[in-house]
C-alpha cells in the first residue's frame, strides 16, 4: 500500500506551496491570503527515490463545528486520521503563534509519526522560529523553504523510515495532463471516465459529489462559493471507473474582480479542458439563467460531451410539466448541442444519480461515435437533392462528399468548390441533419470545409 502523508498547520504557513513542490505540478490554489485552500486534496508525490500520496488540508483554526471554518477542521481531522504520517508545519519566519500548541496537541493525541518542518527558513530569518520550535515537543524542526526547495534532502531524510521503496512504474501516469480530445481514442479501457461537474456558485456542485460517492468528502454548506480548488475524486458505478471533479462555482466575468476567484474560474477551465464529459449543474428553482447558458457554449466550444443536471429537483412543484417547458426551451436556447441529456436529480436528497451516470456514459458514447464514409455520402447526397447549395456570383456551390476526420467530438470534413462562400445557415442545416441522420443528440459536431485547388490558378501554385 502507499504510504499517506498529510500536510497539517495553521493557515498561510505553505502547505499547498509544499504540495505543489511534492506533485510536481501547480495544482493547488496558492496566494498570499490566509485559508485559501478549504478542501483536503489528494496528489502522487515524489521526493527523490520516495513514492507516496499526500494530502494538503486547510489551516487549522479554533471555530465553532457549524461554521465554515469548524468544517474545514473537520476536513482536516479527516486527512490526519487517514494519513500514515503527518508533517506539521510552521512559519519560522513568524515564529511560534498561540494556535500552535494545541493543535500541536491535537496532532501528538493522533498518534501518528509526526514530523515537525519549520517552513520560510531559507537565509537567516527563520533561525529564531527553528528554536522556539523545539517547545512543541514535536522532535527536531526540519528546516525547509517549500518556495525555493531548500532542505530537500532533510525532509527525504526525515521521510524515508516511514515511507517503503516502491519500484517506479513503467506506464505513464500522468494522463491527467493530456487534452481530452487528445487522448487515443483506442486507449486503455481501464482508464477511468473523466466527468466534470460545473455550473454557478451555490448549484450544489459539492453536495452532489458527496452523495454520488457516498462520504463527505467535498466541503458543503448554505455560503456560496465555499469550492475554491478543483477537486479531483475517484469513484466507480456499475464496475466502470470514473473520476469526478468538483470544480468552484463561476460567475459572470464582469463580476470576477478577487485574484482568488480569477485563479478559481482558470483552474475550473482547466478542468472542462480536461474532462471527457461536462456535467453542466443547474439549479432548478431558477434554471437557464444568462450564465448557465454561457456555461453550456463554454463546454461546446472546448469540444467535450455535455450533460445538463437539474439539481434540486425536489424543490419543484410540478415536476413534468417544468421538464416539458426546460427540455423545450434547451432546444431554441441550446440549438448548438440540440438534443442534450437533462436530468432531473437531487445531490441532497440522492435522487437521480443513476440517470445521471446513464446519460453520462451514453453522452461519452456518442462522443466516441464514428461513421463510415460510406453511409456519410449516401446521406450527403439525399441531403443535397433535398436542399442543394445556394449560388455564390452566378455559380453554384459543388459539394463533392464528406468524411469523418475524427471523433472526440465528431469532426467531419466538407469536399467541393467554393466552399469557403457557403452560407452559415447552410452549415447549419447540415450539422443539424448529421445529428439527426447519425443519432449524435447533445454533442458537440464540428464540420470543416475543404476547397478542391485550381491547377490553373498561378498565384495560388507559387
Amino acid at each position: 500500500m502507499t504510504a499517506i502523508v498529510a500536510l497539517i498547520g495553521r493557515p498561510n504557513v505553505g502547505k499547498s506551496t509544499l504540495f505543489n513542490r511534492l506533485v510536481g505540478k501547480k495544482l493547488a490554489l496558492v496566494d498570499d491570503r490566509p485559508g485559501v485552500t478549504r478542501d483536503r486534496r489528494e496528489g502522487d508525490a515524489t521526493l527523490g527515490h520516495l513514492r507516496f500520496k499526500v494530502i494538503d488540508t486547510a489551516g487549522l483554526e479554533e471555530a465553532d463545528k457549524e461554521s465554515l471554518a469548524g468544517r474545514m477542521r473537520a476536513q482536516t481531522e479527516t486527512a490526519i486520521a487517514q494519513a500514515d504520517v503527518v508533517v506539521f508545519m510552521i512559519d519560522a519566519r513568524l515564529g511560534l503563534t498561540p494556535m500552535d500548541q494545541p493543535f500541536a496537541e491535537l496532532v501528538r493525541r493522533s498518534g501518528k509519526p509526526v514530523i515537525l518542518l519549520a517552513n520560510k527558513a531559507e537565509g537567516k530569518k527563520g533561525a529564531d522560529g527553528i528554536i522556539d520550535a523545539y517547545s512543541l515537543g514535536l522532535g527536531d524542526p526540519v528546516p525547509f523553504s517549500a518556495e525555493h526547495g531548500e532542505g530537500t534532502a532533510d525532509l527525504l531524510e526525515a521521510l524515508a523510515p516511514f515511507i517503503a521503496d516502491e519500484p517506479e512504474e513503467d506506464e505513464d501516469e500522468a494522463w491527467e495532463d493530456v487534452p481530452a480530445d487528445n487522448a487515443d481514442e483506442d486507449d486503455n479501457p481501464d482508464r477511468p471516465l473523466r466527468v466534470t461537474i460545473i455550473g454557478r456558485p451555490n448549484a450544489g456542485k459539492s453536495t452532489l459529489v458527496n452523495r454520488i460517492i457516498g462520504e463527505e468528502r467535498l466541503l458543503t454548506g448554505p455560503e456560496a462559493g465555499i469550492t475554491r480548488d478543483t477537486i479531483s475524486v475517484d469513484w466507480e458505478w456499475r464496475g466502470r471507473k470514473v473520476k469526478l471533479f468538483d470544480t468552484a462555482g463561476m460567475r459572470k466575468r464582469a463580476r470576477i474582480e478577487e485574484k482568488l476567484e480569477k485563479l478559481s474560474v482558470a483552474d475550473s477551465l482547466r478542468a472542462i479542458r480536461f474532462a471527457e464529459v461536462v456535467v453542466v449543474l443547474l439549479d432548478a428553482t431558477i434554471p437557464f439563467e444568462k450564465q448557465d447558458l454561457t456555461l453550456v457554449d463554454l463546454t461546446e466550444r472546448e469540444g467535450r460531451a455535455v450533460v445538463i443536471g437539474l439539481n434540486k429537483w425536489d424543490l419543484v412543484a410540478d415536476k413534468q410539466g417544468l421538464l416539458a417547458e426546460l427540455k423545450e426551451k434547451a432546444n431554441y436556447l441550446l440549438a448548438q448541442v440540440r438534443g442534450v441529456p437533462i436530468v432531473p436529480l437531487s445531490g441532497l436528497a440522492g435522487e437521480g444519480i443513476d440517470r445521471l451516470m446513464q446519460a453520462v456514459f451514453s453522452a461519452y458514447e456518442v462522443w466516441n461515435r464514428r461513421v463510415s464514409t460510406a453511409r456519410i455520402n449516401r446521406w450527403l447526397e439525399g441531403v443535397l437533392s433535398a436542399h442543394p447549395p445556394p449560388a455564390v456570383a452566378g455559380r453554384r456551390i459543388k459539394i463533392r462528399y464528406m468524411t469523418q476526420a475524427k471523433a472526440r467530438p465528431p469532426t467531419f470534413a466538407l469536399f467541393g468548390n467554393q466552399l469557403e462562400h457557403l452560407p452559415i445557415s447552410y452549415v447549419r442545416y447540415l450539422v443539424n441533419n448529421l445529428r439527426e441522420g447519425f443519432d449524435l443528440p447533445g454533442t458537440p459536431i464540428r464540420l470543416h470545409r475543404r476547397g478542391g485547388q485550381n491547377p490553373y490558378d498561378k498565384e495560388r501554385k507559387g
